[in-house]
């Protein structure tokens, strides 16, 4: 079946639905609703919605068909008048199946009876005779609990995670395996896990993660960006232009539009802790894009698929956040000052050891783009995934990195993800305050010795020129 481009508005009693179906009988259209489910079929074409209020029946719906455009426009009736449908322009999140609703057992109780005084000896008699098979240990317990005495408890401790096979699971969520079995006989040049890529437990993904990007750092280059830094302060004075796009103005483009449909449909269940890691994760993809989008000033290059993996550790190496050891705050909607700074010290490293430009400024200005990003909401952060997700498509080898991250990241973040949450995440990334010491290759030494360096060059070439003119001769 092919899913027809297609898209949806609404008046203050119904929804209407636009289906681009060319060529199709008008007679052949099957619609059926359920509630909030919409789904309507016409041979080849079939589209099904989930929409987040309850519709009225088939019997409320109309159909009509544009043979000259192609268009199949269905109009449906909201339930409840009035009543506001959000984020129709959000294809993937109406494309999404539907949340599963794990429903209680339901009990009919066809007949009850009071229980006699002689059922009632009887369960006595059974309890005593069971009572006496116990073990003295086990009557203790039992007449403990009778006494509410407090006995001694122990957690449990976890048991070992279960593997039938050598390979580690990695991607959104742990979801994907088998993309990097081949990844030593490709040109993937980020890949920092070299033929393990596979096996290599979590633990040692990180490790080996680290150890590489303390042997990438080179103070030279660093340096010299820091002292030569003319085009890096054209950078910093650049402006992304999606931080300064009003909401009213927004909408979502064609090629977008169609980027959602072809998008995976998806229903992650995530647990607390899961979701709390995404928004993490989420931090580190926006924050190479931010650097890629600031370098290039917003128009890629052929090497931009590069810079955004091998600037995301979890592309790179396959390590995710939270890099904080730190336990995460008992509220999981809300982010510590530890785990933020951890998030971005791993980015930070990142962007100080392997691309073109390495500057401090030039980190601090792409978290300032992070959080001006997050702010704006998940629409814009979708946008920005669609664009980092078309770099990674049409690379012959990092293409993979989108098919394990970035597809389920648009569609999760489109479906799932909370304004509410990105904007308090802005927040508190906006007044997050980075210091050098946190990312440990001695960085404040290094700048404070190149100022002086820098402060005595005036003297030197003063003197030079002072020797120099007493050597000319006298003017006639």
């Amino acid at each position: 079946m092919i899913t027809p481009r297609f898209s949806c508005s609404q008046t203050e009693i119904e929804v209407i639905v636009k289906m681009y179906c060319p060529s199709v009988r008008a007679s052949d259209v099957e619609i059926n609703i359920d509630e909030t489910l919409f789904s309507v079929h016409v041979n080849p074409y079939f589209l099904r919605l989930s929409f987040p209020h309850p519709l009225k029946g088939d019997e409320d719906a109309s159909a009509s068909y544009d043979a000259s455009s192609g268009y199949l426009t269905v109009t449906l009736t909201k339930e409840t008048p009035g009543q506001e449908f959000k984020d129709l322009d959000l294809l993937a999140k109406l494309l999404a199946p539907r949340p599963t609703e794990q429903q209680q057992p339901v009990i009919e109780v066809l007949s009850s009876e009071d229980a006699t005084a002689d059922a009632e000896n009887d369960i006595d008699e059974e309890l005593a005779q069971r009572a006496q098979q116990l073990t003295l240990k086990q009557q203790e317990i039992l007449r403990a609990a009778e006494n509410d005495w407090q006995l001694p408890q122990e957690v449990p401790e976890p048991l070992p995670q279960l593997k039938t096979a050598p390979d580690y699971r990695y991607g959104f969520m742990d979801m994907h395996t088998g993309y990097l079995r081949h990844v030593a006989h490709t040109e993937n040049e980020v890949n920092e896990l070299g033929g393990d890529a596979e096996t290599c437990p979590p633990s040692e993904r990180r490790e080996r993660r680290l150890k590489h990007e303390d042997e990438k750092w080179d103070e030279e280059y660093y340096m010299a960006d820091y002292v030569e830094d003319e085009y890096i302060q054209e950078l910093l004075h650049w402006q992304n232009p999606h931080t300064g796009v009003s909401d009213d103005d927004f909408q979502y483009s064609e090629e977008e539009n169609a980027t959602m449909l072809r998008l995976p449909r998806k229903e992650y269940l995530a647990t607390p802790q899961q979701t709390h890691n995404l928004y993490l994760t989420l931090v580190t993809l926006l924050f190479s894009y931010a650097y890629d989008c600031r370098t290039t000033q917003h128009d890629p290059t052929p090497e931009s698929a590069w810079t955004l993996s091998v600037l995301t550790p979890a592309f790179s190496a396959l390590d995710p956040a939270p890099y904080s050891a730190d336990p995460p705050p008992p509220n999981l909607s809300s982010f510590s000052t530890q785990e933020l700074s951890a998030t971005f010290a791993a980015s930070y490293r990142r962007a100080l050891a392997f691309p073109l430009y390495r500057s401090w400024k030039l980190a601090e200005r792409c978290r300032a783009d992070v959080a001006a990003l997050l702010g704006r909401g998940k629409r814009v952060v979708a946008r920005c995934l669609f664009e980092m997700k078309h770099v990674l498509d049409h690379h012959e080898v990092y293409y993979v990195y989108s098919k394990v991250w970035t597809d389920d990241f648009c569609v999760w973040t489109l479906a799932y993800a909370s304004d509410e949450t990105l904007r308090e995440l802005a927040a508190a990334v906006k007044l997050l305050n980075m210091e050098k010491a946190m990312i440990g290759w001695d960085i404040d030494d290094l700048e404070g010795s190149a100022r002086e360096a820098m402060e005595r060059e005036p003297d030197s070439d003063d003197e030079s020129e002072s020797e120099i003119e007493r050597m000319l001769p006298a003017p006639l």
